[in-house]
């Protein structure tokens, strides 16, 4: 990096970090639109370059939002949006860093099992069956995939708390999820999968959060197993 880069980089930086004090305090909210680039480059009494390349970056960020013709607004600022960048470093995630998300997967998820458990309506248990059922009916891995996700989303959902969902639903990458379902098939894995969705499901219905809690931590334990298998085979 050139010692111009480098200071442009800084102060692109420095931009940033102005605007994102500017939502902390208030001044700017969401759904607001932005004062123009010039106006806001000559506010903070930085370049219209680098105010662009801000803007640009917190667009990325998931925190602004560019509406053609219409400016840059804020966004909503929910969990989901900000976090989406988030789901995409679990897309393409392999080897080492892929077993590291599945870790942290295995802390989150078992906690939210466990809040779940005293939160889970009755519906939301219905769905639960529904998607277990489908998960078992489903021929191939896509299908499967796509169950197994909405049922560990109606749990994460269920537990009440929107960062946490969306750090989950950023973790519970379709594309790995897809892979890992691959590996059951292959190893005829299957029953024993659809008996750990069992037993979390069973703790749920009892309103039991250590039991929700310990079925979670078992079930990710497995996907986490099969993870550090897969980073051996890429490996050698």
């Amino acid at each position: 990096m050139t010692e111009e880069t480098a200071a442009r980089t800084t102060v692109t930086e420095r931009a940033i970090e102005q605007i994102k004090a500017k939502l902390a305090v208030g001044e700017l909210v969401p759904g607001q639109r932005l004062p123009t680039e010039r106006e806001l480059a000559a506010e903070l009494g930085l370049s219209r370059s680098s105010m662009r390349e801000a803007i640009r970056a917190l667009t990325v960020l998931g925190v602004l939002e560019a509406r053609h013709g219409a400016g840059v607004y804020v966004t909503q600022l929910e969990p989901s949006d900000l976090l989406e960048t988030f789901g995409a470093v679990a897309e393409i995630s392999r080897g080492e860093n892929l077993v590291h998300l599945v870790q942290v997967r295995k802390i989150l998820e078992p906690a939210a099992a466990a809040t779940a458990a005293a939160r889970v309506t009755e519906e939301g248990l219905a769905l639960l069956r529904a998607e277990m059922r489908a998960m078992e009916r489903g021929t191939t891995s896509e299908e499967i995939v796509g169950h197994d996700m909405e049922f560990h989303r109606i749990i994460t959902e269920a537990a009440g708390n929107p960062v946490l969902s969306a750090i989950l639903g950023g973790l519970n990458s379709r594309t790995f999820r897809v892979r890992v379902w691959r590996g059951y098939r292959e190893k005829n894995a299957f029953a024993r999968t659809f008996a750990e969705h069992e037993a979390l499901y069973r703790a749920l219905a009892g309103r039991d959060p250590e039991g929700a809690r310990i079925a979670a931590a078992v079930h990710i334990g497995a996907v986490e197993e099969w993870a550090g298998q897969a980073e051996q085979v890429e490996e050698g």
